[in-house]
This record gives C-alpha cells, sequence and structure tokens, in this order.
C-alpha cells in the first residue's frame, strides 16, 4: 500500500500523518518495532547535500519485511526535494512495476505542492495517481472557518462565529501559528471564546514570551525572571499589560487554592467545574496551587493591590515599581 500526502499545508499533513502512525501502532505493532521514518531533507549549507538517509539504506529499509508481524510501515520524507533522482526513478519504477513488498506500507510526506526536478516529477506523476494521495493546500474562507470550529471542539471549547471569521480573516491560513493561538485562547479565556479575546491575542503583546514570563514570576524561577522581564521592556511592552497579566494569573490560583482546602483537595476536573476554568488551565495550575499557601497567596495579593495604586500615583518609574515587586514574589516569607 502506498499513500502520498503533500502540499504547503503542512501542519494539516503532519496531523494526518500522526494518525496514520498511531493507527498503524495500535492496530498492528504497539511497540513500534515496524515503524521507520526517513528523511532525506537537505541539510543546510555547509553540512553536505543529504543527511544520513543515503540511497541504499532507504531503499534496504522499503524492503525490509516485518519483524513478528504482518506488516512494515515506512515513512520517507522530503524524498522528492531532495537529490537523490536514481533513488526516485528507482523508486517510480518499482511502484510502476509492482514491484515492492505487499508487507510494506509505504508514505511519503511532502511539504511543498511542486516540484523542480524532471525525476521529481516523474515520481510525483506516479504517486498522484495513487488511491491514496492526498494534497493539503492552504485552507480559506469558509473551510478555515470550519476548521477553527473543529479544532476549538476538539480542545473542548468554543468560539462565536464572528470571532472565529476575525481570526481566519487576520491570521490566514498559517495553521502553524493558529493552533499556537487557539491553545493560548482555550487556556486563558473562559466559557466561549469572543471578538475581544481573539483581538486581545492577535496583538503581539500576547505572544509566548509574556505567558512565559508570568509563568517563571509564579514558580519563582529568580534567575530567569529578570532577563525576561527586561526582554519585554525592550520590546517595548507596557508595564500595565504585564501587571495584568500577572494579576490574572495569580487571582486564578487565589480562587483555586481557596477551593482546593475548602473541597478537601478536588480533582481537577472539580475544580474547573466550580471556577469555571477550562481544565487545560486547571491543570496547568494544580502544582502551583499546592506550593503556595492561601495566606501567602492574599499576602500577594494585597501587594498587588498596593502595586495597582502605586503604578497609578507615584512618580517612580513604572518599571522599577513592578521589578520590586517581581523581586518580592520570587523572595516572599509569607506572613505569621
Amino acid at each position: 500500500m502506498i499513500l502520498f500526502l503533500y502540499g504547503s499545508d503542512t501542519f494539516r499533513s503532519r496531523q494526518h500523518l500522526k494518525k496514520i502512525i498511531e493507527k498503524f501502532k495500535k492496530d498492528r505493532d504497539p511497540q513500534g518495532l515496524n515503524v521507520v521514518r526517513l528523511d532525506c531533507a537537505p541539510l543546510s549549507p555547509g553540512f553536505g547535500e543529504a543527511r544520513k538517509e543515503e540511497p541504499g539504506r532507504v531503499m534496504g529499509q522499503i524492503l525490509t519485511a516485518p519483524f513478528l508481524a504482518e506488516r512494515r510501515l515506512a515513512i520517507l520524507e522530503n524524498l522528492l526535494v531532495s537529490k537523490h533522482h536514481d533513488l526516485m526513478v528507482e523508486i517510480g519504477k518499482k511502484i510502476k512495476d509492482n514491484d515492492l513488498p505487499d508487507s510494506t506500507v509505504l508514505v511519503f510526506w511532502e511539504g511543498v505542492g511542486t516540484f523542480k526536478t524532471k525525476a521529481a516529477n516523474d515520481l510525483f506523476a506516479i504517486l498522484n495517481k495513487q488511491k491514496y494521495s492526498q494534497k493539503f493546500d492552504e485552507l480559506k474562507g469558509i473551510r478555515l472557518v470550519a476548521w477553527i470550529g473543529e479544532e476549538l471542539k476538539a480542545r473542548g471549547a468554543s468560539m462565536t462565529a464572528e470571532a472565529a471569521r476575525y481570526l481566519a480573516q487576520n491570521v490566514g491560513g498559517d495553521m502553524w501559528r493558529l493552533s499556537a493561538l487557539l491553545d493560548q485562547l482555550v487556556a486563558y479565556s473562559r466559557g466561549e471564546i469572543d471578538v475581544a479575546d481573539v483581538q486581545l491575542f492577535l496583538d503581539e503583546k500576547a505572544d509566548d514570551n509574556i505567558f512565559n514570563l508570568v509563568d517563571a514570576i509564579v514558580g519563582r524561577q529568580e534567575k530567569e525572571v529578570f532577563p525576561m522581564i527586561q526582554e519585554q521592556y525592550r520590546r517595548g511592552e507596557d508595564v500595565q499589560y504585564i501587571f495584568a497579566m500577572i494579576v490574572r494569573q495569580f487571582r486564578i490560583l487565589l480562587t483555586m487554592r481557596d477551593l482546593f482546602d475548602r473541597e478537601d483537595s478536588p480533582q481537577s476536573n472539580i475544580l474547573a467545574a466550580r471556577l469555571g476554568l477550562h481544565p487545560f488551565v486547571v491543570k496547568k495550575s494544580l502544582p502551583l496551587v499546592r506550593r503556595y499557601p492561601l495566606g501567602e497567596l492574599k499576602q500577594i495579593y494585597r501587594q498587588l493591590l498596593d502595586l495597582d495604586l502605586a503604578l497609578k500615583t507615584s512618580r517612580a518609574a513604572p518599571e522599577t515599581l513592578l521589578d520590586v515587586f517581581v523581586g518580592r514574589v520570587c523572595c516572599l516569607t509569607p506572613d505569621p
């Protein structure tokens, strides 16, 4: 059996490839002894023309018999963009002559939809005629909006139609970025995601750096915190925005800790349901909740209130006020 996955939407094709591998392992090869991945992509300039997957090894792996099983799964990536022209010709001939082992499930994966060399285009023509050939083009319009809805449903969340259209229009078919944005929206939004949520996360301020910084502050990673916060300042991030993200996280920890104590260590799904938080947020925050006593969280929250007042009234530089607060959190001694 031959499968051919190709096209510019590498996110969806990678997802599909992952499902193929998982299904094969589940149905035929739980230990993964008969799954091999071969990447023929050229390395960066200066590192030679090809990776360790030389033509002889590639063909040997394709022709190898399964080990204590009926089938073997061989995944051949980036062959058509490699320099292995003779290998392309040889594989194309074997496919046309039906001269490949019936025991081998052979998957070809390419991250583009067009190819430059004659050997590549000849093999492409053969592969594209296969029954299980699938092209992954960039999604647009209604199809992209539908994909966003399906991905959110798989994550246990939902989004208004207006928000989904807004996200599709402003991000386009960059599925890797869209997937990361959906993860962030699900983790940091309550209930149905709306346009305001999307607008916040499309702002460049709402990137992974701010979330990593907040995690470092809450986790008291004092060696990492100050270089990270200085990077936020260098990027021109607003102190009030950073402050708001810190408040949000400590508010989540405070409400979780309070219920955690009153409910005698409830499970994460109970905490999520009672507090109206997404399970992902609860699961991520629960280890920190166990490290922070309720009194300590209340003490930090009082300091946040003091910082809020100082940011609005003090003549001191906002960056200095925030740095002092972060320093106190990282070495805080709880009230007796």
